[in-house]
């Protein structure tokens, strides 16, 4: 069977990694390399001497390729995949989807109308441990879930364009978002500026997803050390993943609290302590972003909705859009409109961003928009 043909656009951090994974894939192989920077595109194109390499995304369409992955900052992707959505390829893009949630539902729609696979690398989802947690969870092995608190800090990288929880809350949310299997109710986020005065370096978010059910996240690019750890509390047992433990990435902890069982033992607060046994359950070692990349050619030869699809990347938009309008609104809770994309100044730069600000305002009939890797400006269909 013929190989899909890739073209990777940007080859700056993971841009790299895609590059590998795609080559080692199967099913797919790397037509070419797309960088608007001569230096990079030299760099990859040292230790892959076989791939094309060209400075924008209108030539590399130009190529005879099925798919382009695109692995850019996440203000240029909107204008990057909707250029080649139009192109009729598939088209898969590093998180977050796009910079507000108003991108993200027209990439679904241009996807949809060109009958495009539309797929966002949440690398995370297609992890053993998250496969594992998912299944765990689905089991009702842990009970009724009580509260999840994640915690993602180090020490950078910082971002030009988006703030930290731009960076790294779409991990965490999207894998929570996955293992609950319902929506969020609301959100409220905390965030402190040091190095860039118009950038959130420290940030704390909130999210209530009903059901007596809650998560927390602290993202931090300030931190001495590096902390990768999400709890999932439970009526019955408690799971820990830290990511950062490659023998044992998950435990579940027998440890909690037997409440009384009439409503006036209750409503004394008499409450006892369980402890029990801890255990590790085995998790297979393998690379997520591999069955990231095979999944997207699978769903493309298919024809299929993959696991980390639009919607999935729209959600977790729409949440990262809420987060940033609590911020401005230091801390004011905001409530998940699940249907009609986020209006105002919550969006992946901060409101001080003019570009994006004038785009959530409200786009003009056929508004174009400019990206150096592009020749042309991407025009929008009137909506």
């Amino acid at each position: 069977m013929q190989k899909i043909q890739v073209g990777i656009v940007g080859c700056g951090y993971w841009g790299p990694n895609l590059i590998r994974n795609f080559s080692a894939c199967p099913a797919t192989d790397v037509a070419a390399v797309c960088d608007a920077s001569p230096s990079r595109l030299e760099a990859v194109q040292k230790s892959n001497r076989h791939l094309h390499g060209v400075a924008s995304v209108d030539a590399l369409l130009e190529l005879p390729i099925d798919a382009v992955a695109i692995a850019t900052p996440v203000s240029t992707h909107f204008s990057l995949a909707a250029r080649c959505l139009q192109a009729g390829k598939h088209v898969l893009v590093e998180k977050p989807l796009a910079s507000t949630a108003t991108e993200a539902q027209t990439l679904i729609e241009l996807a949809a109308s060109h009958e495009r696979v539309l797929m966002v690398d949440h690398t995370y989802l297609y992890s053993n441990a998250v496969r594992r947690i998912k299944e765990i969870v689905d089991n009702d092995e842990l009970g009724e879930l009580y509260y999840v608190d994640s915690v993602r800090i180090n020490l950078g990288l910082f971002q030009r364009d988006i703030n930290v929880v731009w960076d790294l809350a779409p991990h965490d949310l999207s894998i929570v978002e996955h293992v609950l299997g319902y929506e969020a109710r609301s959100i409220s986020a905390w965030g402190c500026t040091h190095a860039n005065p118009d950038i959130e370096d420290v940030a704390y978010v909130n999210v209530d997803y009903g059901e007596r059910m809650m998560a927390n996240f602290h993202v931090n690019w300030l931190s001495p050390v590096k902390v990768r750890q999400m709890i999932f509390a439970g009526a019955r047992k408690s799971l820990i993943f830290n990511e950062l433990n490659t023998t044992e990435p998950i435990k579940i902890y027998d440890r909690g609290i037997e409440l009384g069982q009439d409503v006036a033992e209750r409503h004394k607060m008499l409450v006892s302590y369980r402890s029990g046994d801890i255990w590790s359950p085995n998790i297979e070692p393998g690379e997520p972003l591999q069955s990231v990349v095979c999944e997207f050619a699978d769903c493309i030869r298919d024809g299929v909705a993959p696991l980390s699809n639009g919607h999935l990347g729209l959600r977790v938009v729409r949440l990262l859009e809420s987060a940033t309008r609590s911020i401005r609104a230091q801390g004011g809770r905001v409530v998940i409109n699940h249907r009609t994309p986020v209006n105002g100044n919550g969006h992946a730069r901060t409101s001080r961003s003019d570009q994006l600000h004038s785009y959530v305002a409200g786009r003009t009939p056929r508004q174009e928009r400019e990206h150096s890797l592009l020749r042309e400006p991407i025009r929008l269909p009137d909506r």
